[in-house]
Order: structure tokens, then sequence, then C-alpha cells
């Protein structure tokens, strides 16, 4: 932990949006620990995964919320908000970084689709602590026990420390904070859409296509995020960006691929 008289430095983003109930809510929680800077994408980016923009200028706007500043809304993806901030916005990088409060979950499957997580993930690449946080409900308005406690866990993290290239991804359950049973350390689920697109067709009688499914269930272990929230307990997973597969090295060295040169 820094000492008082040095104020901590929280980078807050998002995916959906900067005007974003879940960001409000967030942001005034954090407050509390720190000195807060917001750079967030200026309309919804959700599930845009880790994609970054190469081809287009980033434009960014101060953003006001109630007659106030309240922070940079970037034209981009999560991803490219932490990137600017972190390289070009702030004076100084920031201690610790919070993507969120998500409005909907990002477990198992979701992942790796989530803009939420994505920002985290950046700010892991950046050598930043960071924590993604979503409440598991694309209804539910109320972000005051999701925001407080991702400023207790920020707290413990800016302790304790993260292992590099580590993130936390944790996921509330919308229910009341009384009917929270607890907090578990779960690893990443494992679950499948079962995706369908529904043709439609626009007002010139051209067809276009809307993205449905429904969710699939292949790991009910009570250790993973996606159970732990059905069962009303906080979920906090431990996740990290390298994707090698330890297992498969050893398999690839016997397929004979040096006879392929």
């Amino acid at each position: 932990m820094k000492k008082k008289s040095t104020p901590i430095r929280i980078l807050v983003s998002n995916d959906d949006g900067v005007d974003a109930l879940g960001i409000y809510a967030l942001v005034r929680e954090m407050k509390k620990l720190g000195e807060v800077t917001v750079v967030a994408p200026h309309r919804q980016q959700s599930a845009v995964g880790h994609a970054i923009t190469m081809n287009y200028p980033l434009r960014v706007s101060k953003f006001n919320k109630d007659g106030k500043f309240f922070g940079y809304a970037v034209e981009g993806t999560p991803a490219d908000c932490v990137k600017l901030a972190v390289r070009s916005l702030l004076p100084d990088p920031p201690d610790i970084l919070i993507s969120g409060i998500n409005h909907g979950s990002n477990t198992a499957i979701n992942v790796i689709y989530s803009g939420t997580v994505s920002a985290a993930t950046e700010g892991t690449v950046l050598g930043i602590p960071s924590i993604a946080i979503s409440l598991t409900s694309y209804k539910v308005t109320d972000f005051r026990f999701a925001a407080k406690f991702a400023r207790k866990l920020a707290a413990l993290v800016l302790k304790k420390g993260l292992p590099t290239g580590t993130l936390l991804n944790v996921n509330v359950p919308a229910v009341p904070e009384e009917k929270i049973k607890g907090i578990k350390i779960t690893r990443q689920g494992k679950t499948n859409w079962n995706d369908t697109f529904d043709t439609r067709r626009d007002p010139n009688n051209n067809a276009y296509y809307w993205l449905t499914g429904t969710l699939e269930i292949l790991d009910h272990s009570e250790d993973t995020d996606q159970i732990a929230i059905m069962n009303n307990y906080v979920s906090v997973s431990p996740i990290h960006y390298e994707l090698t597969d330890y297992k498969m090295l050893d398999t690839l060295g016997t397929w004979g691929m040096e006879k392929l040169k």
C-alpha cells in the first residue's frame, strides 16, 4: 500500500460506455480509495474482445455528468481506452486498474468475448494490477454492493499485489446484499453458446441476421465461476493471457513436423 501522503492513482474503464450506470457507481466508491481517472468508450462496446484500433484515428473528448467533469470518452474499444490512457493521457501510470461494473456476467466462455475483461487484460499487459468486475444481470441496476466489493478488493490487491500477467475476474450475483452467501475463489468454468441467427427483413426487404442462442453449462463443479454465481457467491477468478497449451507441446513433438520442410 502506498503511503498516505501519496494518493493512490486509479484508472477506471469499461465496455458499456462512459455514461453507463455501472461505471458511475464504481467511480463513486473508488474515489474513497484514491484519485480516479475515467477513460472509457464513448458508446457501448460489449463483446468486442481485445480488439484495438489501428486504421482509424482515436478521438477523445471530455465527458461531463451531472454538470461536472467525469472522464474521457474515447471513440474506440476498451483495450484502446486503457492503452491510450497509460501511454498518452495520464501523466503517471496508475497504481491499479478497475474495469466495470459490467451489466451482465463475464464467466466461462464469455471471458474471451468480454470487453470488460479485455480492458483489465490490457492493463495487465502494461504491468498494472487489474481487476474486471461484472454484475450478473442485464436488468438489475443496483450496483452498490458490487462497487463496494470492488473497492475492498482493490485495496487488498494494492496491499498484496498480483503475479505478473495475472488479473482478477470478478462476478457478483445480481441479488440483494443479504442474499450473497460469501466469496468463492474460482476457476474459469466451461460453457458453450448454442448460437442461432434469426433471419429478419429490413424495410427494403433485404435480409439481415440477429445473433441469439442459449448457454449450455458443460462443467457443474462448484469451484467454477459459472456455478458459484448461480449459487449466489461472488466469484473471484485469477486469469491470465498466456495461451500456450503446454500439454500439447510434447505431443506436437511426436508429429514429425521437421519432415514438412
